[in-house]
């Protein structure tokens, strides 16, 4: 009697750890199918509302492909699904590889189109300052490489600025200056401080002198 019982608790947990190993792979076949149809959904969304919220496509991504990778782990035989995983992960890549093309493209068309921007650009190099203004990323191990390239900048191309440019560069300027009240009490050399004084002195006079010229330059063109 006592071996009937046994054998028999055998069995049920025989007959209970094969039903747990099937929902766990029938469970992870439903999570490569959520996988493979969230891809595959991503084909019907509009090109402009995919750009405008591409973050969040990929955040989710991310997470479903995550899960889909760890699923086949649950599979006894997951050939089949690692072949659909791989189809479906490849048709991402290339989907965002195209959308991550164009919002390139539509980020140079845009700078393109602003001239503020330009020469934000120019002056700071690319996308560093944007329209907030912010100059966080600026600290003492890099200031002066920032103003030695701003006023080098500057002298470049002065005689090329308009008066509308020149207003813009102060103002660039006024803000890196108050970003270096900031940085001095962090840590700022006095030698990297004392070549900064020097690029102040000579960026000072040429921003008046070209100012004034370019004004003048409109103001002739006006009357012609």
């Amino acid at each position: 009697m006592k071996n009937t019982k046994l054998a028999l608790g055998i069995a049920l947990i025989a007959i209970g750890f094969t039903s747990c190993k099937d929902e766990k792979a029938e469970q992870a076949e439903k999570t490569v199918d959520t996988y493979v149809t969230y891809v595959d959904s991503l084909g019907n969304v509009a090109s402009e509302d995919a750009k405008a919220n591409w973050q969040g496509i990929e955040a989710t991504y991310q997470l479903r492909s995550g899960d889909a990778q760890a699923a086949l782990a649950n599979m006894k035989d997951n050939a089949e699904a690692q072949e659909r995983l791989d189809a479906a992960t490849a048709k991402y890549e290339a989907l965002k590889a195209k959308y991550e093309a164009e919002m390139q493209e539509n980020a140079q068309a845009a700078v393109a189109a602003n001239p503020k921007q330009q020469l934000r650009n120019a002056l700071f190099g690319e996308g560093k300052i944007g329209d907030d203004m912010s100059f966080t990323w600026v600290n003492k191990d890099n200031i002066l490489g920032v103003y030695q390239q701003f006023v080098s900048t500057v002298e470049t191309n002065k005689d090329a600025y308009s008066r509308e440019d020149w207003d813009e560069i102060k103002l660039m300027y006024e803000a890196l200056d108050s970003r270096k009240n900031t940085v001095e009490k962090e840590g700022l050399s006095g030698d990297d401080n004392g070549k900064i004084a020097s690029l102040k002195l000579k960026f000072a006079p040429m921003y008046t002198l070209n100012r004034m010229g370019a004004k003048s330059g409109e103001m002739k063109r006006a009357k012609e």
